[in-house]
Formats: C-alpha cells, structure tokens, sequence
C-alpha cells in the first residue's frame, strides 16, 4: 500500500462509516439530522423534534412527510439513509 492510499483510506474511513449508517428519525437530535440529511436545515430539523415530541414517535420513513416544510422529494432524498428504528422503514 502507498503512502496515498493509506492517507486517502484513513481520511475516508469516517464519511464510508458515516455513509453506511441508517439515521433513527425517532431518536436522533436536530444536529444529527442536519449534519447526516440533504435538505434539512437547523428550523426544518427542529420541527422533526418538535413533532416527534408533540405525536409521539413515527411509525414509517413516510411520515416525515407530517411534518412542516418537509416534502416527499426530501424524504425520497434521504430514504436509503432514514429509518425509524426497530420497526420497518417501508413506505
């Protein structure tokens, strides 16, 4: 292995780990919706929270469509990278 390549495996290590990971839309704090969704700035991440808090945890990926400001080519953008947890992400 060249000095290149492992630099470039070291530095890439964090995004490939973070890339594979599902984000819990009923567990993970307005941060960590900004940071691991395309389209999700701190205000529509705060109302995530804020109606997980209000109606209680979503039951599908699908439901995030609830909740204002976002829409379905949102949730279709991030689909691969959301979950709701131990139940099943379909639609």
């Amino acid at each position: 292995m060249t000095l290149k390549t492992f630099v470039a495996s070291l530095l890439l290590a964090p995004v490939l780990a973070f890339a594979n990971s599902a984000i819990n839309i009923n567990t993970a704090d307005s941060e960590t919706l900004v940071d691991g969704l395309t389209g999700i700035g701190p205000e529509k991440a705060m109302a995530i929270v804020r109606y997980r808090q209000t109606n209680g945890p979503f039951q599908q990926v699908s439901d995030l469509a609830q909740v204002k400001g976002i829409g379905e080519s949102t949730i279709q953008k991030n689909r691969a990278n959301l979950t709701v947890g131990e139940r099943d992400s379909k639609p």
